[in-house]
């Protein structure tokens, strides 16, 4: 099993930026693909981005696309994810979660949180107006 820790969040204005972490221990994450998620107050769980186990391969939801770049560092074995441009509704804790090693095809970044196995204990991030 993998373990997750993200890390990095905080407060920020709006227009700021902030880069979150997710430390993995267990086992790499180098073979495995990875998600990050965040959730709103009230609101359900939704994907932000997402990176397949070859790491040439990445997705964004729309309303991060061009401000938000997920990467990872194998031989940190951390995951982190750049956030530009922040705006308030980008408030949320955000997750980190992982897949099972090789699951899919190399470049499947599902985009639904039950196809995530593990999961983060999750790292809030404020925007300000």
């Amino acid at each position: 099993q993998v373990q997750l820790a993200e890390s990095g969040g905080g407060v920020v204005q709006a227009g700021g930026s902030l880069r979150l972490s997710c430390a993995a221990s267990g086992r790499t994450i180098s073979t495995s693909g990875m998600g990050w998620f965040r959730q709103a107050p009230g609101k359900e769980r939704e994907f932000v981005a997402g990176v397949g186990w070859n790491s040439a391969y990445t997705k964004y939801a729309d309303s991060v696309k061009g401000r938000f770049t997920i990467s990872r560092d194998s031989a940190k074995n951390t995951l982190f994810l750049q956030m530009n441009s922040l705006k308030p509704e980008d408030t949320a804790v955000y997750y980190c979660a992982a897949r099972n090693p090789y699951s899919g095809g190399f470049s499947y970044t599902p985009v639904t949180h039950d196809e995530y196995p593990y999961w983060g204990q999750g790292t809030q991030v404020t925007v300000s107006s």
